[in-house]
């Protein structure tokens, strides 16, 4: 397994290096966002660790252009722990976020989680479903309203397919940050329902298959 850690600082840059080549790792380095966006362009990696505050090229705007050719998993690092920052971060399509300063075991257990979930993610993946006009393709990660391809952010996708997996199970925000996020967003559940709104105005009118249950979640209710 190949991670890429992202960071200006050298001394991060090594301690990241020690524990995750202990734990069994190869690991690649860049010191910058504009090096990392074009190692992600020439190699392949299993997951990328990257500081947001960096020269060149901010790690958000590094995740940026990563994600337009790749869904490796990525952990952002930061001293600022603001919710804005988070949000912004999971928008963009990060899988996790680390605040500053942090301890090495737990980075290296948000890896090994974000890795887990990722392979055990691929064998569940049904070709496609298609309810009325809405046609959902997990394998291809792709969704189509009435044939017109519908462009999500990352996590939309992981969102969406997450729940129609549990499709007619009422699910709570908390289950949902936990499947879906992979963390503890500390009892904060605004996340969820700003990425439901969102998804929901991607689905356009197949809205109302996403379902509120008040004062508890959401659910995906197929049509009958």
């Amino acid at each position: 397994m190949r991670i890429l850690i992202v960071d200006d600082e050298e001394a991060i840059r090594k301690l990241v290096r020690k524990y995750a080549e202990f734990a069994g790792y190869d690991v690649a380095e860049a010191k910058d966002g504009m090096e990392a966006v074009l190692l992600c362009r020439k190699e392949e990696y299993d997951c990328v660790i990257m500081d947001i505050m960096m020269p060149e090229l901010d790690g958000f705007s590094a995740c940026r252009e990563i994600r337009k050719s790749t869904q490796t998993p990525i952990i952002m690092l930061s001293a600022r722990g603001e919710e804005y920052d988070k949000l912004f971060g999971f928008e963009l399509g990060i899988d996790d976020y680390v605040v500053k300063p942090f301890s090495p075991k737990e980075l290296m257990a948000r890896i090994n989680a974000v890795l887990s979930r990722k392979r055990s993610a691929a064998p569940a993946v049904q070709n496609s479903m298609k309810f009325g006009g809405l046609e959902i393709n997990m394998a291809a990660r792709t969704v189509t309203v009435d044939g017109a391809k519908v462009d999500l952010t990352p996590k939309e996708y992981d969102l969406l397919f997450y729940m129609v997996r549990n499709m007619n199970i009422a699910l709570s925000r908390e289950k949902l940050l936990e499947e879906v996020w992979g963390f503890d967003f500390y009892g904060d559940d605004r996340t969820v329902d700003t990425h439901i709104k969102m998804l929901r105005n991607s689905l356009k009118q197949y809205r109302n298959l996403i379902v509120t249950l008040r004062g508890m979640g959401y659910k995906f209710e197929k049509i009958q």
